[in-house]
C-alpha cells in the first residue's frame, strides 16, 4: 500500500481451549520467510527442517525451533525488532485482527500476557488483508479461495485446513505443519501486494498495534 510493504503473519495453535498454546508463527517479507516452531519439549533440527521446506517449497526460508511457547514469543520479538522497519513496512494477516473479530493478533496477545512477555510489534502498523479482499467481491471468505480467486496457481499447502495443523503438532510431523504456515503467510503476502495496487489506501483499515502504555 503506497510506500509501504506488507510483512504477512500468521500463526498455527494446539486448539482453540484456554489451554492451546502458538506451536508455528511466520512471517513473511519481501526477501523470504522466518517460521518459528514450537515443539512443546520435542527434539528437532532446525537446519534439516529448513532445508527440507525450502525443497519442497521452493521458497527462501529460514527455520527457527524453539523447546516452548514462552521461546517462540521471544524469538518473534527479536526476529521483529530485527527485521521489521515500521517506517517502510505494515503488518498484515487474514482475519488476523478485525472489528469485533480475528484470530492471530488476540491469540498472540493472550499468549504474551500469560508469559509476561513483550508484545514483539510495538512499533509497525498493521491492517488486515481480509478487509481488503472484501473489496473484490471474490465470493470466498476464505484465504485459500480468495487466492485461488485473484491470483491462482499452486502452493505446497500439505493441508485442506488449519484444523489438521493440530494433529500435525500432536504427531511431530513437523516439516508438513511448517509447509503450511508458509503457504499461509506466502498467499497473504501475495493478495496484500496485489491490493495495495488496486484497492484505495482508506479502505486498508490501517492502524497502529503500539500500546498505550509502551
Amino acid at each position: 500500500m503506497g510506500s509501504l510493504d506488507p510483512v504477512a503473519f500468521d500463526i498455527e495453535t494446539s486448539g482453540l481451549d484456554s489451554g492451546a498454546v502458538i506451536t508455528v508463527a511466520g512471517l513473511a517479507t519481501d526477501i523470504g520467510a522466518w517460521l518459528g516452531l514450537n515443539t512443546t519439549g520435542r527434539d528437532a533440527d532446525p537446519s534439516r527442517l529448513e532445508a527440507a521446506v525450502e525443497r519442497r517449497s521452493g521458497s527462501n526460508v529460514r527455520v527457527a525451533v524453539f523447546p516452548d511457547e514462552r521461546g517462540l514469543l521471544e524469538g518473534i520479538e527479536a526476529f521483529a525488532t530485527e527485521r521489521i522497519d515500521g517506517d517502510r513496512q505494515y503488518l498484515t494477516a487474514y482475519n488476523g485482527e478485525r472489528w469485533r473479530g480475528g484470530f492471530d493478533l488476540p491469540f498472540l496477545r493472550r499468549a504474551c500476557a500469560s508469559h509476561s512477555t513483550e508484545w514483539p510489534f510495538p512499533d509497525v502498523a498493521y491492517a488486515d488483508t481480509m478487509d481488503a479482499v472484501e473489496r473484490f467481491h471474490t465470493g470466498d471468505d476464505d484465504l485459500a479461495g480468495a487466492y485461488e480467486a485473484l491470483i491462482g496457481g499452486d502452493h505446497p499447502d500439505p493441508f485442506a485446513d488449519s484444523a489438521s495443523a493440530v494433529s500435525s503438532h500432536e504427531s511431530g510431523d513437523w516439516v508438513a505443519l511448517l509447509l503450511h504456515n508458509l503457504a499461509d503467510i506466502e498467499r497473504t503476502r501475495e493478495i496484500a501486494v496485489l491490493a495495495g495496487a488496486y484497492v484505495p489506501k482508506s479502505d486498508f483499515r490501517m492502524k497502529s498495534l503500539q500500546p498505550p502504555d509502551v
